[in-house]
């Protein structure tokens, strides 16, 4: 399948000793290929070919999948590979650390580090959803920005964050009908000029309809303003349109324009929390700069991938019979549960004789009973059926 986007990933020692370089074999394969080496667990690791069989594997060649290219070079490694973990470049579980801790994974290097390594007291369990260290603080520096809003924080499903500032628009008046709106001097004098030259004109307006027809001055006076709240308005929608791109398309500009702290410290997000980084072009160019574009994928996340797993499990546990049955009409289940019992029943007996003979039963006693079994069934169905007058 080339890199998966996510997957759980195992080391091995025996094949791959520390010295050596570092490989990484997916789940069927330390089933398959390495079911009595010495293996490191690490979990998850995003966008990951196996590497089982390639040509860091000096004698061993891959058994589902013998063909493998050399090398994968979008794998990305780091000292989990012969596992070590954490700053403290520590196994997991360590047999000389006696003090009871912890590990969480950072998501963006996809390291494991001990809760009391992280510059900052993790939050009580359940009250964080993803932890980025304090390097990858360090790396990804506009996280700070984020961090004094969301970081640390629970997010509200209601809660609307990031709202632009729009021009201020105040009421009506009663009978000028003109609208006040914040705006600058070159504005004003534009407007005076448009508002006197569309005043010459209604008033050239107004003369010709003298000559022409008759018409009542209310109506006259309500076209004419009508008229000029039309482009009125139209005017100050593409100024307010053109502010509003300016200014709230991109959310980190508008957070880095507030005061917030950096710290030496790890982060904890609280669950969707990338949902509110921004994806205006220039961010996205920076998460490409950084390689860090996973930040806005929902399904990078460690609990996206559990959720997709236990879906996989219990479509696997569904009974396919109830399925079907499920998609049909109250007669049809009656007669397909009929048919299934006839069937159970049939069969039970036909294998208790073997059962009782203590005899095996071969390929051709199976098909010999569904041969029996569809022609007792056509003898039914092929009775003359009776109905009711």
């Amino acid at each position: 399948q080339g890199a998966v986007k996510r997957q759980a990933l195992y080391a091995c020692s025996t094949c791959t000793p520390p010295g050596g370089e570092p490989a990484g074999i997916c789940l069927a394969c330390s089933y398959e290929c390495h079911g009595t080496h010495r293996l490191f667990e690490l979990y998850t690791k995003r966008n990951f070919r196996c590497d089982c069989g390639n040509s860091k594997f000096k004698n061993l060649q891959c058994k589902l999948l013998p063909e493998k290219g050399k090398v994968n070079s979008g794998n990305k490694y780091n000292d989990n590979f012969y596992g070590l973990y954490c700053t403290c470049k520590r196994p997991y579980p360590d047999p000389e650390d006696e003090i009871p801790d912890e590990m969480i994974q950072c998501i963006v290097c996809e390291d494991w580090f001990h809760g009391r390594h992280l510059g900052a007291v993790p939050p009580e369990s359940g009250d964080f959803h993803e932890m980025v260290c304090q390097a990858c603080m360090n790396h990804c520096h506009f996280l700070w920005a984020y961090a004094s809003q969301l970081a640390g924080k629970k997010i509200k499903i209601s809660e609307q964050i990031f709202l632009p500032a729009l021009t201020k628009v105040n009421s009506l008046e009663d009978e000028g009908i003109v609208l006040k709106v914040e705006e600058s001097e070159e504005q004003k004098k534009e407007i005076k000029k448009e508002s006197g030259v569309e005043h010459q004109e209604t008033k050239e307006e107004k003369q010709t309809e003298q000559f022409n027809e008759p018409s009542t001055s209310s109506g006259s006076d309500f076209l004419n303003i009508y008229d000029y709240c039309s482009k009125f308005l139209q005017k100050c929608s593409v100024e307010t349109a053109k502010t509003t791109s300016e200014y709230s398309f991109c959310k980190l500009k508008e957070l880095q324009s507030k005061q917030f702290l950096k710290k030496d410290t790890a982060t904890f997000w609280p669950l969707n929390w990338r949902s509110k980084l921004c994806t205006c072009e220039d961010c996205l160019k920076m998460y490409s700069e950084l390689e860090v574009q996973f930040l806005t994928d929902e399904c990078d996340t460690v609990l996206a991938y559990e959720n997709k797993g236990t879906s996989d499990q219990e479509t696997e546990r569904r009974d396919p019979l109830m399925d079907t049955l499920n998609s049909m009409n109250r007669v049809q289940q009656v007669e397909l549960i009929c048919e299934y019992n006839d069937l159970k029943t049939e069969l039970t007996d036909y294998l208790r004789r073997f059962a009782d003979e203590g005899t095996v039963v071969k390929r051709e006693d199976i098909q010999h009973f569904f041969e029996e079994f569809q022609s007792r069934k056509r003898r039914r169905t092929n009775r003359m059926q009776y109905y009711c007058s």
